[in-house]
C-alpha cells in the first residue's frame, strides 16, 4: 500500500465498506456496554484491577518469565525464546524440518501476523494455511486483516462468495450458512492432513505454566486433535501471575472483544499429551517473541502491553469508524495500533510517526479498555517523541505563524476581527498551499473568534468590575 496519512485513506474508502466497519463496531459497543453495566455493579473497579495485574506482571516480567519457563518445562513442553521477527520464525522452520514436517495449520494469532510466519514458511515450501474464516478468507485474497477480532469487518458476504467462487469452493451463492459450510468442508481435510498446528494465546499462567487459548470457531481444536507436534508463538507480554487472574481476565476479555459473556471455547493447554489421551500432539513446542517488547517495556509509554488484544478500542473509535484498520498499515490498527505499531518499528519509529496523530482524543479508547490502558495520554507522549526527534507531519501546514499570533496580544484581537473573512473566504484563494491542501480534507467550523472575550467583558460590567 503506498503511503497515505489515515484521513486521506478514510476520503477514498468506499462508501460500503465503511458502512460495514461502522455498523459492526458501533454494534458491538453498544452490546458491551450493556452487558457489562447489566452484569456488574462496578465495571471500571474491574477494569482498574484487571489493569493492575496487567502492570505488576509487565513491572516483573525479569522474574515471571524464568517462573514460567520452569514450570512449562516441567509439564513437557520446549521452550524456546526470539528476540526478533526473523528469529520466530526460524524457530518455527526448525521445528518443521527435524520432523519432516511440510503442513501446517494455524489457529489465528496476531504474533504470527506481526512476524508474517505464512509468509515466510511458505517461501522455504511449507502449506502453512490459516483455519480461522476470517483469516482464511483474508489469505485467500491475499489481503491484510483490518480488526484485531474480526479480520474481514472490511468485506460483505458478496465480496467472500465471490472470493470462493474464484479459489474453486462452489458457485457464486452469499449464504452465510453456505459460505461457512463451503469453509468447514474445505479445511476438514486439511486439518486431518497437516504436520504440525500452530497457535497463539491469549494468557500464560505462570502458577500454573498453562496456556489459555480462546476462540469462537473451534478451529483450534482441530489444528491440535489430529497434528502430532503443537507450537504456540507467545508475546513475552501474555503473562499472568495466577491461576485466579483468568477469571476476571476471560470475563472482561468476552464482553470487550465480542460481547459475549465467554467466549464460545476457552482452553487450558499445559502440554503434550499425556499417555491415557488417546489424541493430540506428542510434542509441544513454545516460542516466546519479544520483537520489540523489551524496548517498550523500557519506554514510557509500556502501559501498552497491558492490552489483551479484544479490539474494544477501535470498535469505539471514531476515526477507525471511518477509516477502517487498512489506513493503519500495520497489523495493529485503531488507538491500540497507533501506540504499539510506531513503538515496535524501533529505530524505524519515523516510518509510522504519523500514526498517533490519527485521534480526536475523545478519551473513549480508555473508557473502554478492559485493562485501563491511558491510550491518550501514550499518544500525547509519541507526539511529543515525535517532535523531539524532528520527524515531519505530512499534510499539516506550519505552525510557527501561529504560535507567534497567538503570543502577541494585539495581534491576537486583530486576528479575531479579521477572522470572520475566513467565514467568506473560498479555500482556494487560502494565502498559503499547504494551508490549502489541509483544509481541503476538513470541515472547518464557522468562524466565532472574539465571543468570549465579549462574554467576559459584559459580566464584569454586570459586576461592576
Amino acid at each position: 500500500m503506498r503511503f497515505q496519512q489515515i484521513d486521506q485513506f478514510a476520503s477514498e474508502l468506499k462508501a460500503d465498506k465503511r458502512a460495514s466497519v461502522y455498523q459492526s463496531t458501533k454494534s458491538t459497543h453498544e452490546k458491551r456496554t450493556k452487558l457489562l453495566f447489566d452484569e456488574f455493579a462496578d465495571p471500571n473497579r474491574l477494569r482498574q484491577i484487571a489493569g493492575e495485574i496487567k502492570q505488576h506482571t509487565l513491572e516483573n516480567l525479569d522474574t515471571y518469565l524464568p517462573a514460567v519457563e520452569a514450570k512449562m518445562k516441567a509439564n513437557g513442553v520446549q521452550v524456546h525464546w526470539a528476540a526478533t521477527a526473523e528469529a520466530a520464525n526460524a524457530a518455527v522452520l526448525a521445528i518443521m524440518r527435524a520432523r519432516g514436517a511440510t503442513k501446517m495449520v494455524k489457529a489465528k494469532t496476531m504474533v504470527s501476523e506481526e512476524t508474517e510466519l505464512a509468509h515466510f514458511l511458505e517461501k522455504h515450501g511449507i502449506e502453512a494455511l490459516e483455519t480461522d474464516l476470517g483469516e482464511f478468507i483474508v489469505q485467500i485474497d491475499d489481503d491484510h486483516p483490518s480488526h484485531i477480532v474480526r479480520p474481514i469487518i472490511h468485506k460483505n458476504r458478496r465480496e467472500i462468495a465471490t472470493s470462493f467462487e474464484r479459489e474453486g469452493l462452489g458457485a457464486y451463492n452469499d449464504d452465510p450458512e453456505t459460505i461457512t459450510r463451503r469453509a468447514r468442508q474445505f479445511l476438514r481435510h486439511k486439518y486431518l492432513a497437516a504436520d504440525v498446528g500452530l497457535t497463539g494465546a491469549n494468557f500464560v499462567s505462570v502458577e500454573s505454566g498453562r496456556m489459555v487459548l480462546v476462540t469462537n470457531e473451534g478451529n483450534s481444536r482441530f489444528c491440535l486433535a489430529a497434528t502430532k507436534c503443537h507450537i504456540a508463538m507467545i508475546g513475552i507480554e501474555k503473562l499472568v501471575p495466577r491461576d485466579r487472574d483468568l477469571a476476571l481476565l476471560l470475563n472482561l476479555l468476552g464482553r470487550s472483544g465480542t460481547a459475549q459473556e465467554l467466549t464460545v471455547y476457552t482452553e487450558f493447554i499445559s502440554g503434550p499429551k499425556s499417555p491415557t489421551q488417546p489424541d493430540g500432539p506428542e510434542e509441544m513446542h513454545v516460542i516466546f517473541v519479544d520483537n520489540g517488547r523489551t524496548e517498550v517495556l523500557a519506554s514510557d509509554c509500556r502501559d501498552i502491553l497491558r492490552c489483551i488484544r479484544c479490539g474494544a478500542c477501535l470498535n469505539v473509535c471514531p476515526v477507525y469508524r471511518q477509516a477502517s484498520g487498512h489506513a493503519y498499515r500495520s497489523v495493529y490498527p485503531g488507538p491500540v495500533g497507533a501506540v504499539l505499531s510506531p513503538l515496535l518499528m524501533g529505530d524505524k519509529f519515523a516510518e509510522k510517526a504519523d500514526l498517533p496523530k490519527a485521534s480526536s482524543l475523545c478519551g473513549a479508547c480508555n473508557e473502554v479498555c478492559p485493562v485501563n490502558i491511558p491510550i491518550p495520554d501514550l499518544l500525547l507522549r509519541l507526539r511529543n517523541k515525535a517532535k523531539e526527534e524532528g520527524v515531519p507531519s505530512p499534510g499539516t501546514p506550519p505552525m510557527g505563524a501561529w504560535a507567534l499570533l497567538a503570543s502577541q496580544p494585539m495581534a491576537w484581537r486583530a486576528a479575531l476581527v479579521g477572522g470572520k473573512v475566513m467565514n467568506y473566504l473560498p479555500t482556494k484563494l487560502l494565502p498559503i498551499p499547504a494551508l490549502r491542501a489541509w483544509e481541503a480534507k476538513r470541515a472547518l467550523p464557522a468562524w466565532r473568534g472574539g465571543e468570549f472575550r465579549k462574554w467576559m467583558k459584559s459580566r464584569k460590567s454586570r459586576a461592576g468590575l
